[in-house]
């Protein structure tokens, strides 16, 4: 099976979205309460919330704030935003949709539909929520670690949220240890600044041209992570942890 095609799943079967599939809307499965994020379609962070109404007839949801959570970012209506999410067996997903309503205490969604796997082989990002570490490109003794949270990461970048003010078009070191497997580095550029919370800031960092070889790892590594949460899916399904 290939990379791409195990991403999303359906809740049918058990069986994987193939390329012949793609026109068909198998959203994953929904609850109430679940966190999503939504983003512009070119990833810059709206908001976070917690999913309260989901009419799967009418392929439409509500999003509220979570609790503690600020007001929402008010949006102009009609407009085209991306929704990312992780299901209770820990696989990601991801939809797009169109603003229906938006204010600053709930955002609705119409025409809600699985981002297609054509579109996700440009930018797939693996949701992780881990700490990491960025340092100043000129730090090349590594003595003043900023330790931040890993959001999301692809083959081609990441964002960062982190307590540390930086610029855009700042050039920094970023280290990282996903799960299990030896410690990858990257030097990037932060090519967006989004103040999430005050005092918090949502970067996205571009990598550094990669080698073949950095490429051909990062590939692998996020690949082998991907299949390790659907394969704890499985065994949890079938009953064998």
């Amino acid at each position: 099976m290939g990379f791409w095609s195990s991403i999303i799943w359906r809740e049918v079967d058990d069986e994987p979205v193939s390329t012949s599939r793609e026109a068909v809307n198998e959203l994953p499965e929904l609850y109430n309460g679940m966190t999503l994020d939504l983003e512009t379609t070119d990833g810059v962070h709206i908001l976070t919330g917690r999913l309260t109404g989901y009419a799967p007839d009418d392929t439409a949801l509500s999003l509220e704030r979570l609790p503690g959570g600020l007001s929402f970012s008010v949006r102009d209506v009609g407009t085209s935003v991306l929704v990312r999410g992780v299901t209770e067996s820990m696989t990601q997903f991801f939809l797009k949709g169109t603003i229906q309503e938006s204010s600053r205490l709930i955002c609705r969604l119409k025409d809600v539909k699985v981002k297609s796997i054509t579109e996700m082989r440009h930018d797939f990002r693996l949701r992780m929520g881990i700490p990491v570490t960025m340092f100043y490109q000129t730090d090349t003794t590594y003595s003043h670690p900023e330790e931040c949270t890993l959001v999301d990461i692809s083959t081609g970048g990441a964002c960062i949220e982190s307590e540390y003010l930086h610029a855009e078009d700042e050039v920094l070191r970023l280290k990282v240890k996903l799960m299990d497997y030896a410690p990858m580095e990257f030097i990037g550029e932060i090519i967006r600044v989004v103040e999430y919370q005050p005092g918090k800031f949502r970067y996205g960092f571009l990598f550094a041209q990669l080698k073949e070889g950095e490429l051909t790892e990062l590939t692998r590594t996020l690949y082998n992570i991907q299949v390790g949460n659907r394969s704890t899916r499985v065994r949890s399904e079938e009953g064998h942890w």
